[in-house]
């Protein structure tokens, strides 16, 4: 079964897209037009290394979610938008 995301991801995703275009100056891309499911490196975004160092930094910054550079699961967190905003939520939890 495919995951489908529930309204609380979707608005993330979105905050997403923009923060994306925003925080890497991306000004030629239109925050709409990214796939939620399409890869952030290489063929889809465009993204490449140095990016994704700025992106980690950004997101801590906004969200207060480290990605470190020797996090093994790195490949997985940047896959595509979906698999970045379920990673940002997930460690993104107001303390109750």
């Amino acid at each position: 079964m495919r995951y489908k995301p529930g309204p609380a991801a979707m608005d993330l995703e979105d905050e997403l897209k923009h923060f994306i275009v925003e925080a890497l100056m991306l000004e030629d891309v239109n925050p709409d037009d990214i796939d939620p499911e399409s890869p952030l490196f290489n063929e889809g975004l465009g993204l490449d290394s140095i990016d994704a160092l700025e992106l980690a930094t950004a997101i801590n910054k906004r969200y207060g979610v480290r990605i470190t550079a020797s996090d093994n699961s790195n490949n997985a967190i940047f896959r595509n938008l979906r698999s970045l905003a379920a990673y940002v939520a997930a460690r993104n939890k107001p303390a109750e």
